[in-house]
């Protein structure tokens, strides 16, 4: 009996020591398997009412599941707590990376933080998360250049670089005062249109900007959620001192192709006597090339657009996110301050777009140009 005892022990222990081999190989085994399963990569866009979030959205989707990733894609709708709610739902899902264009910079802080607590990493897309640690990477086009090309735009039509001396009339816009990004685009326009404010070459005869308006005012002027319709409500009341079009509107500077529809319409809307194509049609300027814009442009409605081709702020952030995931160092080209921390920034470049390219510009094309590049269609644009 003691000696069937013996062999018994004997046995289970070798079962035990062959089971407890077996778990650490299978542990082993498993923890390889892990870089081969499809991680998840969260995106919070803030709106799906704008046609940029939304071809946004899609495109940086599609590109990471091509990379063999699980990908959920979700819209805020514009409201900060939905943004919120919907990031900690991510960190519930076991998100390994959550990729967040802010309707609110500062106010998706602490959702943020919350996943950077999770172990899970932040990718700022198109707008800095400000005020917080909880920011790994940021990567948008550089911001000042899409103010400066709008800037330049308007110097170059009004002949400001040649001499012209006017008075020109002129209306300036800046983006939504909870997006960080709109101060940077007005700050690249106003370095360039101040001098002239101040020699008294640019007026504005609403009154909103004069020649002591500073960067740090450019809230007084901003339109809430970048709206079309609050922008054209805005504009509607500002025509009331051009007194039916007695007097004249030479250039408006609008940050974004939205804004530039509103105050499209406000003109249209209210009567006022300055012909599509005529010397009295005002320059607009505008950014994201939108399909409307580059119509407008076309007809002559709207004088350039900023395009910055959100295929390859897509593809950079998936690149980026395909490095984390696979353990890789992520190069970046400068880093960004959001208030707390600099952030480590990739800045991609931007075009300027006429009808046909004309500018004295570098890097200025046409719409035809961007719809060869696949961007749009020309049907949709009106080319066809």
């Amino acid at each position: 009996m003691k000696t069937w005892k013996r062999i018994l022990t004997a046995g289970v222990l070798l079962t035990t020591i062959v089971s407890l081999a077996g778990c650490n190989s299978t542990r082993g085994s498993s923890s390889s398997q892990k870089s081969n399963d499809k991680e998840l990569v969260y995106i919070s866009m803030p709106t799906e009412a704008e046609e940029r979030w939304v071809k946004d959205g899609n495109e940086l989707k599609n590109q990471i599941k091509d990379a063999g990733y699980d990908v959920d894609l979700t819209f805020a709708q514009d409201k900060v707590e939905q943004q919120n709610s919907d990031i900690e739902n991510a960190i519930n899902k076991g998100a390994d990376i959550i990729v967040v264009a802010s309707k609110d910079g500062s106010a998706v802080g602490p959702a943020v933080e919350k996943a950077r607590d999770a172990g899970i990493k932040v990718i700022a897309y198109d707008r800095l998360i400000l005020d917080t640690e909880a920011v790994d990477y940021y990567v948008t086009f550089q911001l000042e250049k899409t103010g400066v090309w709008e800037a330049n735009y308007i110097i170059e039509k009004l002949g400001l670089d040649k001499g012209e001396k006017g008075p020109f009339n002129i209306e300036l816009f800046t983006g939504s005062a909870d997006d960080n990004n709109a101060k940077y685009f007005f700050k690249g326009a106003w370095e360039l249109l101040q001098p002239y404010f101040e020699e008294g070459v640019l007026v504005s005869p609403s009154g909103k900007v004069t020649k002591d308006f500073t960067v740090d005012d450019w809230q007084d002027i901003s339109i809430d959620s970048w709206k079309m319709e609050k922008a054209q409500s805005e504009m509607e009341s500002r025509l009331a001192k051009y007194n039916g079009g007695s007097v004249s509107l030479d250039a408006v500077l609008s940050p974004y192709d939205g804004i530039s529809k509103g105050v499209i319409n406000a003109i249209e809307g209210q009567g006022m006597p300055w012909k599509v194509g005529s010397a009295d049609w005002p320059y607009i300027t505008g950014q994201d090339a939108m399909v409307t814009a580059l119509s407008d442009i076309l007809e002559g409605k709207q004088g350039e657009t900023v395009w910055k081709d959100t295929r390859e702020l897509a593809t950079k952030v998936a690149e980026v996110c395909v490095e984390i995931l696979d353990g890789k160092d992520v190069e970046t080209t400068e880093t960004m301050n959001n208030n707390v921390v600099d952030v480590p920034s990739i800045l991609l470049d931007s075009k300027s777009v006429t009808k046909n390219g004309e500018s004295d510009a570098k890097d200025t094309i046409s719409v035809k140009d961007v719809v060869d590049s696949g961007y749009v269609t020309a049907k949709q644009v009106g080319l066809e």
